[in-house]
């Protein structure tokens, strides 16, 4: 398979280099582009653009493969964008995005530039998954590296265009982990962030207890439990809301809202034509 490697960690971290390795000794054609710096949380963001300047690109070779990446000065959707339009070679059948350092699990994936990366794919008509795993020391990368492969020849074989899988695999050696499961996003979570300081000088985050009650069919209570998680996910898409459902939108009246401005006096209106 032609595959695009990228991330939201940048393209100097340890889990995009062990799954280099892994998937060129599997006997896949794979191009490395990634952010040249950790842009995590960017979501599916691509940044600005501009006709007339152009986006540094460096060449960097990627440790434990004969390969030479793609350091892109971006966040992770650029780099896939780019390379479903050919920027790096023929387009990929697949965007692969990880190992990230830590789960993405739950309806905060929203923020994901891991996740974001696999749906600017989808996006473009292609395949993608996104592979996160749970923080240990020290980081089982082959493990997930092994459920990558899985996903990913599911995906080859089975899966309908424009498919994306989201992974997230627990932080155990490959024969501790209990299975695969398909999940649910979990809805709450077992943390929360909060503001836990703001004013003139900025603001600082802190994560707290949610105190939830964790969904067992959802990602994050699964990994919990030591499964290996799979959620097919969804990127921009129209809601079919019925017409009996809709909302009633009314056309504004303006000679009304122009009578009723503050301020406005002797506005003379011509009557609308019969």
């Amino acid at each position: 398979m032609r595959l695009l490697l990228t991330n939201d960690d940048g393209i100097h971290s340890p889990g995009i280099h062990a799954l280099a390795a892994h998937l060129v000794a599997a006997g896949h054609d794979v191009t490395v582009a990634a952010p040249a710096q950790d842009m995590s949380g960017a979501s599916a963001a691509i940044g600005r653009l501009h006709a007339d300047e152009h986006i540094d690109v460096t060449e960097t070779p990627v440790p434990g493969t004969p390969l030479v990446g793609f350091a892109v000065a971006g966040p992770p959707g650029l780099a896939a964008m780019a390379a479903c339009l050919g920027a790096f070679g023929a387009p990929p059948e697949i965007v692969v995005s990880g190992i990230n350092a830590g789960l993405n699990t739950g309806h905060s994936t929203l923020h994901s530039g891991t996740l974001g990366a696999a749906l600017t794919a989808q996006n473009f008509g292609t395949c993608g998954v996104a592979v996160s795993i749970e923080p240990t020391d020290p980081w089982h990368w082959e493990s997930a590296c092994e459920y990558a492969s899985s996903a990913i020849a599911w995906l080859a074989d089975r899966a309908p265009t424009r498919t994306v899988l989201n992974v997230n695999v627990p932080g155990r050696p490959r024969d501790e982990i209990e299975g695969v499961r398909w999940a649910k996003l979990d809805r709450f979570g077992s943390v929360r962030a909060a503001v836990a300081e703001s004013g003139r000088n900025g603001l600082q985050f802190e994560f707290r207890a949610t105190g939830a009650d964790l969904d067992p069919d959802s990602d994050t209570a699964l990994v919990r439990a030591g499964y290996a998680t799979l959620t097919a996910v969804q990127g921009v898409s129209e809601v079919d809301i019925t017409e009996r459902e809709r909302p009633g939108v009314r056309a504004p009246d303006v000679r009304r809202d122009l009578r009723e401005a503050p301020g406005v006096h002797r506005v003379e209106i011509p009557a609308a034509p019969q």
